[in-house]
Formats: structure tokens, sequence, C-alpha cells
């Protein structure tokens, strides 16, 4: 195992939605402490949901501390990547929860990456119509976003993320320990996610970022728990004021409508979903300053720190028309316009259309080496 990273005090977040509220713990050595997180039911049975990479890990370790809490553990390892989140790979949860006789009392704990999450999540909500599940998310990207907020799903060939439910976990416990295991590829990827707060919501925090991206790279434990903190703590108030995304969460989506198209038009995991967030960033920033919501120096400044955290700025060469046609299936399109999450001020996000032509040519930009 890997060597424990050095203690920070463990930080919570609340997210507030009256009666589905719930907290977030972030810290070192959490899950040891997995029989004592708060807001999690007892019960009989619960399932640990992990992948083939993070389940040789951590699941015996959480599974034991689970024990003092639930008698009966039971463990399964799904395909590691983002090409098994479909409706096959969901049904091997559904198989386990059956094949088991798990009733509706059992609690679900999703231990790995977004992908785990999003379908532990949804199995959770499907399942008996309704069970707990506990996020524990042990990727960056996870910490900071996709366990947040109770957005669950699996991808379908032509869009990702289209088959889905909101359903809130209990609580989400980031442990930061489990970064020390993270690839250096995810890592960056996780920092997409991270990096979107600034530019959306936060000038205090990008600039903090600018300045501590060195030290994020090289996984100063203190300073990925401000960071975790932070981009919860912004997320938690848009999700709080927004759940279902009728209007404000929206913005979450910054880079994602560009990225979610990079995704789908490569094949699902050929990018990882963070390194297709920050490309797609680079074209929602590129976006923003056509429509006159940013200057030249702005858009410069957000894309050299996603460059610093070894993300990708150029763009795949799938062809204009093929990244419209992929972003009209996106959810936020309506009546078949595209949508997207563009600045209209530093520091402030919202919802625009754009002329074709106009998203053509950022395309074709954003594409270009050099």
């Amino acid at each position: 195992m890997p060597e424990t990273a050095p203690a920070v005090p463990v930080i919570e977040v609340p997210i507030a939605l009256g009666e589905r509220s719930y907290g977030i713990s972030i810290g070192c050595g959490l899950l040891e402490g997995a029989s004592d997180w708060p807001g999690v039911p007892a019960s009989t049975q619960a399932l640990i949901v992990t992948n083939t990479t993070v389940g040789p890990l951590y699941a015996a370790r959480l599974k034991a501390a689970l024990q003092r809490r639930h008698p009966t553990v039971h463990v399964i390892e799904l395909p590691d990547g983002e090409a098994f989140k479909d409706w096959p790979t969901l049904n091997l949860v559904f198989d386990r929860l059956l094949g088991d006789a798990c009733d509706r009392k059992t609690v679900l704990y999703a231990l790995g990456g977004g992908v785990v999450g999003d379908m532990t999540g949804f199995a959770a909500a499907a399942y008996m119509r309704g069970v707990p599940f506990v996020q524990v998310p042990t990727t960056l990207l996870a910490q900071v976003d996709s366990s947040v907020g109770g957005k669950t799903a699996i991808n379908h060939p032509l869009g990702k993320n289209m088959i889905g439910a909101f359903y809130q976990p209990r609580r989400v416990v980031c442990d930061l320990d489990t970064l020390t295991t993270l690839p250096a590829r995810e890592l960056s990827a996780g920092l997409a996610e991270v990096i979107k707060y600034g530019p959306i919501a936060d000038l205090e925090f990008l600039g903090w970022l600018e300045a501590h991206m060195d030290g994020l790279m090289a996984r100063d434990t203190a300073l990925l728990a401000q960071a975790v903190r932070r981009s919860c703590e912004i997320k938690a108030a848009v999700v709080g004021q927004d759940e279902r995304e009728s209007g404000l969460r929206a913005i979450l989506n910054f880079g994602h409508t560009f990225g979610h198209a990079i995704e789908a038009g490569l094949g699902y995991g050929e990018w990882l979903h963070g390194e297709a967030v920050g490309c797609g960033m680079v074209m929602a920033l590129s976006l923003s300053r056509r429509l006159g919501g940013i200057d030249a120096g702005f858009e410069s400044r957000v894309k050299a720190l996603i460059q610093r955290a070894g993300l990708p700025v150029v763009g795949p060469a799938l062809g204009a028309s093929r990244y419209l046609e992929l972003m009209r299936v996106d959810k936020k399109a309506e009546a078949g316009e595209i949508r997207f999450v563009v600045i209209d001020r530093p520091g402030s996000a919202a919802l625009r259309g754009a002329p074709d032509a106009l998203v053509r040519e950022v395309i074709e930009d954003a594409c270009r080496p050099g």
C-alpha cells in the first residue's frame, strides 16, 4: 500500500437540500472510520461497488471498516473505464443485488471514480425504486465534481450521460489518501473540474489555482484539501439553489458541451472525461470571447492554467459538422438548438445559444495546432 498522506484537519461541507441534505467529509484516513460516518443508515447487508483498478487497492480496507456497521458486506468489481459505463455493466450490479437477496435497506457504497459513482448512484435509484447509497470517490475528478449533487447516469452510444436520474447520496467521503495512487493523467483530468470553478464563479479561487498549480501537480495534501473544499463549496451552493438543473446548475457544465462531443466522437475512454472538459473549456473560452463576454487576455490566462495542469488544449479533428451533430443531442439542447455555458464576464457564467457559423469558427481554430 502507498504511504499515508500527511494528516490534514477533516473538513466538512454541507449540502443543503431539505430532507435530502447530507455532508461531504474531506480528509485523510477516512476509510478506516467508515463505521462511524454520520447520516448512513445501519443495515444487515451492504454492497461495495468498485472496479478492477480501485478494488484491489481499497476495497478490503473499506469492507473491514464497514463490517462494524453492516454484518454482511458484499463487493463487486466492475471493469474499469468510461467504455463500460453502459447497460450491460449496470446490470452486473443488479445481478449481484438480486443474487444476494439484497433488500430495500441495503446500502450501496460507490468506491471509485466518476464512472463507478454515476453507475452506483443510478443502480441505487432504480433498485427496488430506491435504496441508500454513499459516495466514496477515489479520484480528484470525482471528489470535486461527479460525487457531489446527485447526478447519476450511464452513457448511450449517441450521447454521454443521457440515461440516468437525480438521486442524492446519504454522504460523500473524500479520503485524500486515495489520491496517492492516482495516475498522473487522472490527476490532471481532475484538475480540469477544479479549474472550471474559477472563471464561472470565483476569481479569487482562480488566482489561488494559478499560485498553487505546481503544488497541486506535486500532490501537496494540504493544497489538495483546499482545492477539494473550495470546489465542493461552490458546487454545494449551486446545487442547493438548483438541484435538478432547471437553470443555474447548468453553469457547472462549462466546457462540457464541447467536451462530451469529443468523448462521444473519439469513442468513450479514448480521452479521459477531464481531458475532454479541459479542451472543451478552451473552446468555450473562445466562444465567450467571440460573444463579447471576455477579452483575449482573460481567455489566454485561463487557457495557460489549463495547459499547466497537463491538459490538452488542441481539440481532435473530428470535423466541425461532426461536433455540431454530437452537440445537438446534448442535454442542454432545446428543439435542436445547442446551448453553451459561456463566460458573460470574468467570474460569471450563463447559458447562451450561438450561430452555427460562429461555433464552426471556434471548433476549426481549436482543432488547429499552433
